[in-house]
């Protein structure tokens, strides 16, 4: 199997010139793993910083070990403690082992799945409001099993807020008919339509059949 994946991030409105306090990740190995980082509160930096802690997490992570078991418990507990000077972030994350998305979510960051034939099913309700750094970060952790043409979106709250489901399928959808790179930016201009009340950052992924020679 092929995967594609791609991120688009923007600024709110009155931030153009200053720092964007999301931030996304896609490692392709060893792994494929996307992520999406929303600071909160004093932000800062804490999204690069967290996208940064976790690409050291992930490099050295290997497909067996992501087989025998689940890490992102455990990677949660390291990404929670190491905002140690009060600034907090949001996280959707997933990581695709064989044709199995093992997403996990803390924040008000969400993860949809967009199956080929048709829906927009939200993988991860929102948890509770402890982000990382708060010291009571609890994932929301879901799995579930890709097929061909399935479409993964993570999503801050500056994105999915103003859409919806609705408006997040119409999105992708409509995009991705000319190409699977316009997905994350339509999203976002989508959203825009709306007002950029705050940063947005959109990932998608999705699993392409290879043919067989």
């Amino acid at each position: 199997m092929k995967i594609e994946c791609y991120g688009a991030t923007l600024p709110q409105d009155d931030r153009q010139h200053m720092q964007n306090q999301d931030a996304f990740l896609i490692l392709r190995e060893p792994v494929m793993t996307a992520a999406v980082c929303d600071g909160a509160g004093n932000a800062e930096d804490a999204a690069g910083r967290i996208v940064c802690q976790l690409e050291r997490l992930l490099t050295p992570a290997t497909l067996g070990r992501l087989l025998s078991r689940n890490p992102w418990p455990r990677w949660i507990r390291i990404l929670d403690s190491s905002l140690s000077d009060g600034s907090q972030c949001a996280l959707a994350a997933a990581s695709v082992v064989g044709d199995q998305a093992r997403c996990v979510a803390v924040g008000d960051t969400r993860i949809y799945l967009l199956p080929a034939d048709g829906g927009c099913e939200l993988l991860t309700e929102r948890s509770g409001k402890a982000r990382l750094g708060s010291g009571e970060a609890v994932p929301l952790i879901a799995t579930r099993t890709l097929a061909p043409h399935d479409v993964l979106l993570l999503v801050s709250d500056g994105a999915w807020t103003p859409l919806g489901p609705g408006g997040l399928e119409h999105a992708v959808r409509s995009a991705a008919v000319e190409h699977f790179s316009d997905v994350p930016q339509a999203i976002l201009t989508a959203a825009a339509r709306h007002g950029r009340a705050d940063d947005m950052t959109a990932v998608v992924l999705r699993i392409v059949r290879l043919v067989e020679r």
